[in-house]
């Protein structure tokens, strides 16, 4: 039996009798399923570690933290009905308004198992790729751009020990290596293993020197067609971040040409403590750096943040605030970041087209002196 099916019922759906008896999944259950998926992994790299068999639906969602309770209704006080972990995958029905008290956002989504909580489902979609064989030449010698385009993939460390934060974590807890929906990886090494399945090798540019192996279906080689700038003839673009809403908009002179939810620096930490320190700096600030992908990081050692392949990252602030692309929650409306403006993986990608500087997809970076790029206008009133 592979690894997949030996875990899937745990890692990635709820059992309906489990919802229908109260009688949610245990966290112990978990850690030990994704443990014996991490031993797999660790005593037999590249195989038994192909794409996971995910539900069949036309969208699906992924929990991103340790565990969301299931209700009969859109409502936090209505019967709770089971619970989802960490990187359940489960069809998505819908995304409807209901009640969640002391939150900002109150959607829900709804799933064929009852209604959790939308802050921390990720919208994602299951679309494996037809692999290829061969790496275009670019500066940076042989690689592409590639999208991870299922809900997630497990990847194998081609050059252990671990070393960036996020993956000692997980490595910390028995879980394995995943990357997730929508982040952008480089791709530099392409191998066939004895079966004949193609496997691409990640490589992170800035990261912390952790090198993957993926297989190739769950990576969606990009174009430079899709990273073209949008009206790069129009000189007077600027950003307009509004704290006290929670929005964005990108201006063409007066005209608006989009508006979407953000999520801005935090207002309380993890145990509703008031904090000052991830708010996202008010004022006027110049783009000055551009990246189709980076790693983002912060805080201590003992209380920090660290995420991989990040996508469509737009530093507008010194310090490392940035408008960026998002995959670990979908709180939009509500403050939650460590200062950065999140936004969800679409818009971050149009207004990284939008904006100056222009990047192109070779090498997929650029920084810029002052007076800088496009102009971003926070403001909280």
């Amino acid at each position: 039996m592979n690894t997949e099916t030996n875990h899937m019922p745990l890692m990635h759906t709820l059992n309906p009798q489990m919802i229908a008896n109260n009688r949610p999944i245990s966290r112990r259950d978990f850690l030990k399923l994704a443990a014996l998926s991490a031993g797999a992994l660790a005593l037999n790299p590249l195989k038994g570690t192909g794409l996971t068999d995910f539900p069949k639906a036309d969208k699906l969602g992924r929990i991103t933290v340790g565990k969301m309770d299931v209700y009969i209704r859109p409502d936090a006080n209505s019967q709770i009905v089971g619970a989802f972990y960490q990187d359940n995958v489960f069809p998505w029905i819908r995304e409807v308004v209901g009640s969640m008290p002391g939150r900002v956002n109150q959607r829900f989504v709804e799933t064929p198992y009852g209604f959790v909580w939308g802050g921390y489902v990720q919208p994602t979609w299951n679309q494996p790729n037809v692999p290829i064989t061969a790496l275009p030449q670019t500066s940076l010698g042989p690689g592409m751009w590639v999208e991870i385009s299922v809900p997630y993939v497990d990847l194998t460390l081609d050059n252990p020990p671990a070393r960036a934060p996020w993956l000692q974590y997980a490595a910390s807890i028995n879980l394995p290596a995943r990357f997730y929906y929508s982040q952008i990886v480089w791709v530099d090494q392409i191998r066939a293993d004895e079966t004949g399945k193609i496997w691409y090798r990640l490589n992170e540019k800035y990261g912390s020197g952790d090198i993957f192996w993926s297989p190739a279906e769950a990576c969606r080689p990009m174009t430079a067609e899709e990273m073209s700038p949008i009206s790069p003839e129009v000189e007077n673009k600027t950003i307009l971040v509004r704290i006290w809403d929670q929005s964005m908009s990108c201006f063409e002179g007066d005209k608006e040409v989009l508006f979407t939810r953000i999520s801005s620096g935090a207002l309380y930490n993890n145990q509703g403590v008031k904090v000052d320190a991830w708010a996202t700096p008010l004022g006027e600030f110049p783009i000055w750096r551009k990246a189709v992908s980076l790693p983002l990081a912060g805080g201590s050692a003992s209380a920090g943040w660290s995420l991989p392949a990040d996508g469509w990252v737009q530093l507008f602030v010194g310090t490392g605030v940035a408008i960026h692309s998002t995959y670990w929650h979908n709180n939009y409306g509500e403050p939650s970041s460590r200062g950065c403006v999140n936004t969800n993986p679409d818009d971050a990608k149009w207004v990284f087209r939008w904006t100056q500087p222009i990047v192109a997809y070779d090498p997929g970076d650029v920084t810029v002196g002052m007076p800088g790029g496009t102009k971003v206008t926070v403001v909280d009133n």
